[in-house]
């Protein structure tokens, strides 16, 4: 992703435009196969070599920001490392100490010495020697290794190759994740879809952790409302970092609009930010629709492991019902639990970021839901509340830590089973 001083937009109004280079240019082209072959034979390379050669390539200033951009993103797909003989930060440590101690000893030579015999000063290559024989090595490989840990002098241990093409798409698709970092609100419409596609954009908001609302119809498509940063987090950016990292899942679909509401710049000013499949972004996501947080998955095998009468299986159901205003709306819950003796079938959601004021309305449209037993596990370390009080609190609701219980779920599933007999 860019960093902020690496975004190239213009504004329009009250509208945010990211600059995105066009991937089929011959000229972006040719900068990205340029760049591209400094870091393909750039192994051993500092980080400050690198720049050096990409400022000796293209020249500094504000007029190379697209070139920055681009090579920001290769320098993502690089893996560097410290290379020192020693720990830099011990060997700035003696060094730092060993230099205090002799200004101080030759500070009271002086004072004691008459200006006819004092002589001699600071002797940075002695203090130098001294401590390099102290550990081992040699002045030369303590003079390299001194700063070894600062950034710039990082070297490059390997870089995982692209197309020019492809580049070109990546750093499209980060300039777009750079604004929607300063999002407060996501306004998505999602249309032409299979029920297949819309449970992998809900399964990638839960991996994500975003709390977002659905309405619409399967068939006809959805709508989502996802909220940022500054109304959950205040001064953070956090839960933005989360949408931008959710957004190339978004590309994936094949109709998709969003209106993003940015507070931007220093002062926080209101703009918005639209993006659809027009704009030609490409996802470099592969297409599974797998994923999921890990949790999910140690959760449902110690489930199983403790309740052989119960199957545990991923939900692949829309329960649609009516909000506040009568509008329609989705739920979509995570598993399907089933009593296989009594054929009793429960539903379990498990929720990652969250607040009581917005979950407490809406678990109680959800439990009124026609053959829906919703059953929650809330995560007590991801409420984004500032008030300290307790969560929801009813038999449907487990709270964890970590990782979902599996006992206190299946004790909650339990009851309600007992309930609807």
């Amino acid at each position: 992703m860019l960093t902020g001083n690496l975004v190239r937009v213009r504004t329009s109004k009250l509208r945010v435009l990211p600059l995105y280079l066009n991937r089929e240019s011959a000229e972006w082209l040719s900068v990205a196969e340029s760049l591209l072959e400094i870091f393909r034979t750039a192994a051993g390379l500092t980080r400050g070599e690198l720049e050096s050669a990409i400022d000796d390539l293209f020249g500094s200033g504000q007029a190379t920001l697209a070139h920055r951009g681009l090579a920001r993103v290769l320098e993502d797909r690089s893996e560097f490392e410290v290379v020192s003989d020693v720990d830099p930060e011990v060997l700035r440590d003696k060094l730092f100490r060993a230099a205090a101690l002799y200004r101080t000893a030759i500070a009271r030579k002086r004072a004691d010495s008459t200006p006819e015999t004092a002589t001699g000063g600071f002797r940075r290559e002695a203090i130098l020697e001294a401590v390099a024989k102290e550990m081992g090595i040699t002045a030369e490989q303590a003079e390299t290794s001194l700063f070894a840990d600062l950034k710039d002098e990082n070297r490059l241990l390997k870089f995982e190759d692209i197309s020019a093409q492809r580049l070109i798409d990546r750093y499209n698709v980060a300039l777009a994740q750079a604004v929607v970092l300063r999002a407060s609100k996501l306004h998505v419409e999602i249309r032409q879809e299979t029920p297949a596609r819309i449970r992998q954009i809900f399964r990638m908001l839960k991996f994500h952790r975003l709390s977002f609302q659905a309405g619409g119809e399967a068939k006809d498509g959805i709508d989502l409302t996802i909220e940022g940063p500054l109304s959950l987090f205040q001064s953070t950016t956090k839960y933005g970092l989360q949408m931008a990292l959710w957004l190339p899942t978004l590309l994936n679909c094949r109709d998709f609009r969003m209106n993003a509401d940015l507070l931007w710049g220093a002062r926080k000013e209101h703009r918005t930010f639209h993006l659809s499949r027009e704009d030609g972004l490409v996802s470099h996501l592969s297409d599974t629709g797998g994923f999921r947080p890990p949790e999910f998955e140690a959760f449902a095998a110690r489930f199983r492991q403790i309740a052989p009468d119960w199957d545990l299986d991923d939900a692949d159901k829309f329960f649609r019902f009516r909000g506040i205003a009568g509008e329609p709306c989705v739920w979509m819950p995570d598993f399907v639990l089933k009593h296989r003796p009594s054929g009793f079938v429960a539903h379990l959601e498990i929720l990652g970021y969250w607040r009581s004021t917005a979950i407490a309305g809406l678990m109680d449209r959800i439990r009124t839901i026609p053959g829906a037993c919703p059953i929650w596990a809330i995560s007590e370390k991801m409420r984004v509340d500032e008030s300290t009080g307790a969560g929801p609190v009813a038999e449907s609701v487990v709270p964890f830590r970590e990782i979902p219980s599996a006992p206190d779920i299946l004790a909650a599933v339990e009851k309600a089973r007992r309930r609807s007999s």
